[in-house]
C-alpha cells in the first residue's frame, strides 16, 4: 500500500494580504519559504517518500521545490492540481464574499453550494473531477509509492469530499499542513489529517 503525503503549498503572498490569488504567479512569502523547510524536515523521518509531485502554480511549485531539495528526490509538475479558478473573484479580498450576489446566496446556502461558480471561474466539484482524476492515474503510475503531492487549499477539500462521501466535513489543512490517504490498486483510502498538523 502507498501513501500520498498532501501538503498545502506554504504561505503565499495572497494568504498574507487576505486576497484570493490573482494568477499562478503568486509566489510564497518569507514565512512560506520557512514553513516549506520546516516541513521537509518533518517529512524526512516521518515517511519514505520516493518522489514529489506538484501544482505548477508557482506558490505549490516553490513550496515542492524546497522539499525536493531537503530530501533529495526528483520533483515532477503535473496538470489537474491547481487551485481552483474563481474568474471572477481573483485578485479581490476574501471580505469580498460571493454572497453579495443575490443569486449566489441563495445558491450558496443551497445543499448544491459546491457546484456554484464564480463567474468566468470552477466550483468545487469542476477541481474535485480534475484533481481526483490526477491521483488515481498517480497511483496507477507509481503502485505501492509513498509520494508527497504539493497542492491548494481547494484541491485537498474536494479530495477530502469525495473520498469522505461528501463536503460536509471536509477540512483543509493550515499552509503546509499535511493530508494522508493510502492507496492500493486504483483505489484511493479515507483521508486523515497527519496528526502533526492537528491544532
Amino acid at each position: 500500500m502507498g501513501k500520498l503525503i498532501m501538503v498545502r503549498h506554504g504561505e503565499s503572498e495572497a494568504n498574507r494580504s487576505r486576497i484570493f490569488g490573482a494568477s499562478g504567479e503568486v509566489p510564497l512569502t518569507e514565512v512560506g519559504r520557512r514553513q516549506a523547510q520546516e516541513l521537509s524536515e518533518r517529512i524526512g523521518p516521518r515517511f519514505r517518500p520516493e518522489r514529489i509531485v506538484s501544482s505548477k502554480f508557482k506558490r505549490a511549485l516553490e513550496t515542492a521545490e524546497i522539499i525536493a531539495a531537503g530530501l533529495q528526490l526528483p520533483l515532477e509538475v503535473i496538470d489537474g492540481l491547481e487551485e481552483r479558478d474563481l474568474g471572477c473573484l481573483k485578485g479581490r479580498p476574501w471580505a469580498e464574499r460571493p454572497e453579495a450576489s443575490a443569486e449566489a446566496a441563495s445558491f450558496l446556502n443551497s445543499e448544491e453550494q459546491w457546484l456554484w461558480r464564480p463567474a468566468g471561474g470552477e466550483s468545487y466539484e469542476d477541481v474535485r473531477r480534475r484533481a481526483v482524476a490526477v491521483l488515481l492515474a498517480l497511483g496507477g503510475r507509481y503502485p505501492q509509492q509513498d509520494m508527497v503531492v504539493v497542492s491548494h487549499g481547494a484541491v485537498m477539500l474536494s479530495v477530502w469530499a469525495h473520498l469522505a462521501g461528501g463536503y460536509r466535513h471536509a477540512r483543509v489543512p493550515r499552509n503546509c499542513g499535511i493530508m494522508l490517504i493510502e492507496y492500493q490498486a486504483g483505489v484511493l483510502g479515507s483521508p486523515q489529517i497527519f496528526e502533526d498538523d492537528q491544532q
